[in-house]
């Protein structure tokens, strides 16, 4: 009964929060959402970059750094980075702080946001849990100014760095067993209060993912299937389904993605006694870019202290 009530809590308290958030001004409020291409390490590695759900998941402190860059160098190319420190609290609380940057031609994005995460046992072994995560963060974005060939005192360059910073609401939640891992997660909710003329096209508007990790052996301890939707606003929806194989008493590991929008992603990693992981992360481009650009090279790393 305290389990029900408390869902209760949660599911009014995220309408009352939205309607209260949809009252204020609307140019204090990002019309953005999740990037189209999401970082690799989000579907393994770092499951807080989607979902925040995910914050203070397990005991202790968590730090994962990514970097993102064209194989090729092309001038202007896409550049991220980001960076995330989660820690269970106590008491069912995690808390998490999540830093991105998103660099692209003159474009220059930033957010930073806050997150608070609850997680639930449903049972006595409390290897059944529901877990629930709402983040707030600040998204600035501003035009390089020393990378312009032309005019740098346009008034419309400084018109748009001039803008003031918005504000960003991400809603997640989450079912975890010792096995299965079902989650959802919304990425600016605020967007779904806007009318259709002022929304964001070709951007994430929902993501949603599914994953079973199968036990084996001593020599590979398990594989874990994935599955993963991503709602795209003005364009189809797509589709990851992949794997991660760990084995070596899970030093090593070894995933695979392959993304509907015609891509693949393929990755392998080093993890020492659950203390520090690193991570080797090939994304091909997408079928439309491949004459244009060749793919993306991303490196991650994790190090877990205070476990």
């Amino acid at each position: 009964m305290r389990n029900i009530q408390f869902i209760r809590f949660v599911v009014i308290s995220i309408v009352f929060t939205v309607c209260q958030l949809y009252n204020a001004y609307g140019q204090d409020w990002s019309k953005g959402t999740a990037p189209l291409q999401p970082l690799a390490s989000q579907y393994f590695q770092n499951q807080y970059l989607a979902n925040p759900a995910f914050a203070g998941i397990d005991t202790g402190l968590h730090i994962n750094l990514s970097y993102r860059g064209q194989w090729s160098d092309v001038p202007g190319s896409p550049v991220t980075k980001a960076g995330t420190a989660d820690y269970y609290v106590g008491n069912r609380v995690g808390a998490g702080l999540n830093v991105f940057n998103d660099k692209a031609g003159l474009i220059n994005r930033t957010k930073v946001a806050l997150t608070y995460a609850y997680h639930l046992p449903l049972n006595a072994s409390g290897k059944d849990m529901l877990h629930f995560g709402l983040s707030l963060g600040i998204n600035a974005e501003r035009l390089d100014k020393s990378a312009i060939i032309g005019e740098t005192n346009d008034p419309t360059i400084g018109g748009f760095n001039r803008r003031d910073n918005y504000f960003e609401v991400d809603y997640g939640m989450a079912y975890t067993n010792h096995n299965l891992t079902l989650q959802a997660a919304v990425p600016n909710i605020m967007n779904y209060l806007r009318k259709d003329e002022n929304k964001t096209v070709d951007m994430t508007t929902v993501y949603a993912a599914a994953s079973y990790k199968i036990e084996l052996s001593d020599a590979v301890p398990y594989i874990e299937p994935k599955v993963c939707f991503r709602g795209v606003r003005g364009y189809d929806n797509l589709v990851d389904i992949g794997a991660n194989v760990v084995f070596l008493q899970k030093y090593l590991n070894v995933f695979g993605m392959y993304h509907t929008s015609k891509n693949f992603t393929v990755g392998a990693g080093l993890n020492y006694k659950s203390i520090a992981g690193f991570q080797v992360m090939y994304t091909t481009q997408t079928a439309g870019l491949k004459n244009y650009t060749s793919g993306a090279l991303e490196i991650g790393l994790v190090v877990h202290l205070f476990r």
